[in-house]
């Protein structure tokens, strides 16, 4: 008879060594490659994942969200840098690796104001960027889906952007409310008070010292022609001097140009200035707040 004998000690490490290399092979390794994108804010950005011998995926974009999707795509309101990291896990197994992007801020951004009478496109400006990349976070958040022009004064200009607004019932006082932050003012001589020009509400210098703008509301200037003698008075009065350009725009076509260097420029409607008109033309109340309620649908960058 044969008899097979059983060495305890080197089948006991056998075991062992079988169970390491069972482990390593069920272990899930993290892989992923980014595809082309916009190299400037906003911009969406897609991840082919490449994982292996993985069963669950956690995704950290670097903005502050997250995905636990296999191939997912992330939008990027803002420019700077953002670590993406991808933890690839297999029961009680994970396995993180992680990339880099940069993205560049946008140049000459036009965001689409769509609004119950029409719709509005707007220049932002690359002079404010701080003003340019808040506006760019609050529409791509869709912060401005549903609130008002809320205040509304012919011949001056026509005012948003307060969430507060959002369903509000009518006669409701407005232009409190916003996102809980400021933003510092940008002033930029040669960025003024012209027709059409965008521009950030605040409040006033008793509580506001430094001029800082709301977080949110807004307004866009309609204005009136403003005669050459009353702007020598403001270029005395406020330390500058206006370009040829802005002063033919203003004593032609119009401003506000006693806002300058008190409140922060940050865009020009480029297409749409009748839809301002339109809404400047709205009857009323007391508070300066239109009758018929005029509606934001939207707001979205469309370059």
């Amino acid at each position: 008879m044969n008899v097979f004998h059983y060495n305890t000690h080197s089948g006991s490490m056998f075991l062992m060594s079988l169970c390491v290399f069972l482990g390593s092979c069920s272990a899930p390794k993290a892989a992923f490659t980014i595809q082309e994108h916009n190299k400037s804010a906003p911009s969406t950005v897609s991840f082919v994942n490449a994982s292996q011998k993985a069963t669950e995926y956690i995704w950290d974009f670097g903005d502050g969200k997250t995905s636990s999707e296999t191939q997912p795509s992330h939008r990027y309101s803002l420019s700077g840098k953002y670590t993406i990291s991808l933890t690839a896990k297999h029961k009680n197994k994970t396995n993180m690796t992680s990339q880099e992007i940069h993205l560049d801020p946008p140049h000459d951004c036009l965001v689409e104001i769509q609004t119950s009478l029409g719709n509005i496109t707007i220049k932002l400006y690359d002079e404010t960027p701080l003003h340019r990349d808040n506006f760019i976070k609050l529409a791509e958040s869709g912060f401005y889906e549903g609130t008002l022009f809320h205040r509304v004064i012919k011949g001056f200009m026509v005012q948003g952007g307060d969430p507060d607004s959002r369903g509000a019932e009518a006669g409701r006082r407005l232009g409190v409310g916003g996102p809980g932050y400021t933003v510092p003012a940008e002033f930029v001589d040669t960025l003024v008070h012209v027709k059409g020009a965008l521009a950030a509400a605040r409040q006033g210098d008793a509580v506001n010292p430094k001029k800082a703008s709301s977080g949110s509301q807004f307004y866009i200037v309609q204005g009136k022609p403003v005669s050459s003698s009353q702007l020598d008075g403001l270029q005395m009065q406020k330390g500058f001097t206006y370009t040829p350009e802005a002063r033919e725009i203003l004593s032609t076509v119009g401003g506000t140009p006693f806002l300058d260097r008190d409140y922060t420029v940050f865009g020009q409607v480029v297409k749409g200035m009748e839809i301002i008109d339109a809404i400047a033309e709205s009857r009323t109340d007391g508070a300066d707040r239109p009758l018929q309620d005029v509606k934001i649908l939207s707001v979205k960058v469309v370059k």
